[in-house]
């Protein structure tokens, strides 16, 4: 890993449309390689989009592949690249919140997009924020991955198992919320809701934690900008009346969001998670060998 590291390193010094070709590469040779995933990808792209031809979603799987290898090469510069390097390749829309981050609780909802990480930085350029934190397995990643998103603003990350009390805290002490909404965490506070018309287990929380502290829901997308020219950080504009009285809804909502964020950028969406891993009761897994949805529907 320390040699791994040490690679991201030497490599973030070139210009990002090298080290984007290269991400590009790699992310081929994987596509052809790491099956597993590949068939994952595949079978939520059949799943979520079944009016696209075959050859149109392999199309698809092969450029998220490109887009995610690219995203970890890249991610060297968001770690060690120079203030000034990253604000000339962040092209940010309209500009982050400051003034509603400042006027009362905020939750800036991040979908699992491959440059999320873009989206923390260009936050993190401006303010400080507090979110949540999975331990990686590595302990030499684990700390390059904190110096990496810590480094311009002290960052308070909480653990999925402290539950929502300390991130409520920090939020009524001015800290946004940077929160990931949107992978299958199993049933618990959770609620099946569609997602692209398929029942997926979906985190009530961002409802739930918006209704408690009477935050405001601006959602932010990071994407890749045509030409290696680095990435473009959307924020959008905060959810009116959200979340209501009907948390469920408030979710389906949610989704509704992200799936159409996703047409936009579909090839940039983490397709390669096991999306709908948690099913209702009765409903056999999707990525079984057997399932239909692992199946080609055409040549």
């Amino acid at each position: 890993m320390r040699l791994l590291l040490g690679l991201m390193w030497l490599l973030h010094w070139l210009p990002l449309p090298v080290l984007g070709r290269i991400g590009d590469a790699i992310g081929t040779l994987l596509f052809s390689t790491v099956r597993s995933r590949r068939k994952i990808t595949l079978t939520n792209l059949r799943l979520c989009m079944p009016e696209l031809s075959e050859r149109e979603r392999h199309n698809i799987a092969r450029k998220h592949f490109q887009g995610y290898a690219r995203s970890v090469l890249e991610r060297g510069i968001l770690w060690w690249g120079s203030e000034t390097r990253l604000k000339r390749l962040l092209v940010v829309e309209p500009g982050v919140p400051l003034e509603a981050i400042a006027s009362g609780p905020t939750i800036l909802l991040c979908p699992h997009f491959v440059c999320l990480d873009v989206a923390g930085v260009a936050v993190m350029l401006e303010s400080a924020l507090c979110s949540i934190y999975t331990r990686q397995q590595n302990q030499v990643f684990d700390e390059a991955l904190r110096k990496g998103r810590s480094r311009f603003r002290p960052v308070k990350l909480f653990s999925r198992a402290e539950g929502v009390k300390p991130i409520i805290r920090a939020m009524r002490e001015g800290l946004p919320f940077f929160m990931l909404p949107d992978m299958d965490f199993g049933e618990k506070d959770a609620e099946f809701v569609p997602f692209f018309g398929i029942p997926a287990a979906t985190l009530t929380a961002p409802a739930r934690i918006a209704a408690a502290t009477g935050a405001k829901v601006i959602p932010v997308i990071a994407t890749f900008l045509p030409g290696y020219r680095g990435w473009k950080v959307r924020f959008f504009p905060a959810w009116e009346n959200y979340p209501g009285t009907d948390m469920v809804a408030a979710t389906r909502h949610m989704n509704a969001f992200i799936e159409d964020r996703v047409r936009e950028a579909p090839s940039e969406y983490f397709w390669a998670h096991k999306r709908f891993k948690t099913r209702p009761p009765g409903v056999p897994s999707v990525y079984a060998a057997n399932s239909p949805a692992t199946v080609p529907l055409e040549s």
